[in-house]
């Protein structure tokens, strides 16, 4: 039987590096019943419209973008392959987060992807997948740095995501489906390791909410915020398998 969870307190979090795959990052993260694998892919053809020097031809700045999917078996009722609108507009929030941690022009003319498919869907899936797709990257500019693709470490900080919400008058941290489907208000947020806000989308569901509650769910954020850090920094540190 599962232990009943504070309101706040996260759902039991693992952060996997090096999971099976040929892109240079990898990561499974798990929240809940929620999993996501985040993988990291680097290319050396970068969208056309970025800077050049005008005298080399030569791109002066890199590019990190991601995208977002939910599998077919990720949720009860199949999941239709293929881009619908709630993807598109997760996949743009994923690409601006990762692009707040890393500096464009310190990895010129190097694009990385970050592909974030949800394997298990219950809730907090575009939040899970920021969190563990900032991991994926950092180990595909590692990667890239081994091969002389960038010279220096574009990385400026630490980027992670959460879920809150009111659920019965009561603020509540990482909401799984059942909470996130009866939320009079519903938010995720985007920091980064500095506590700065990178991102709130915040929609009052069933329900309004004033200053106060907002300053509360912040706050509420802020704290759920800084242990994925610290979780993303230990899992940083860990040895990758033999896998890579």
């Amino acid at each position: 039987m599962t232990k009943k969870r504070r309101p706040t307190q996260l759902r039991e979090t693992s952060i996997q590096r090096g999971y099976p795959t040929a892109a240079a990052g990898s990561v499974l993260i798990t929240m809940g019943q929620t999993r996501v694998l985040c993988t990291a892919s680097i290319s050396s053809s970068p969208p056309p419209w970025l800077p050049k020097d005008p005298d080399t031809g030569e791109f002066t700045r890199g590019w990190v973008t991601g995208e977002y999917s939910m599998l077919p078996g990720s949720t009860p009722d199949r999941k239709r392959r293929g881009p619908d609108s709630r993807s598109t507009e997760i996949q743009r929030l994923i690409g601006r987060a990762l692009r707040a941690a890393v500096d464009l022009e310190k990895m010129p003319g190097v694009m990385i992807t970050c592909d974030c498919d949800v394997l298990c869907a219950d809730g907090g899936t575009r939040t899970a997948a920021i969190t563990g797709a900032f991991v994926a990257l950092s180990d595909a500019i590692s990667h890239a740095m081994s091969e002389g693709l960038i010279r220096e470490n574009p990385i400026t900080n630490h980027v992670a995501a959460i879920s809150v919400g009111v659920i019965d008058s009561t603020n509540h941290l990482d909401l799984d489906y059942p909470l996130d489907s009866n939320a009079e208000v519903d938010m995720n947020v985007v920091m980064n390791g500095k506590g700065k806000f990178i991102e709130i989308q915040g929609t009052g569901e069933q329900g309004v909410f004033d200053r106060e509650q907002l300053n509360g769910l912040l706050d509420l954020a802020t704290k759920g915020i800084k242990q994925l850090i610290q979780m993303q920094k230990k899992a940083l540190k860990t040895t990758l398998g033999s896998c890579k």
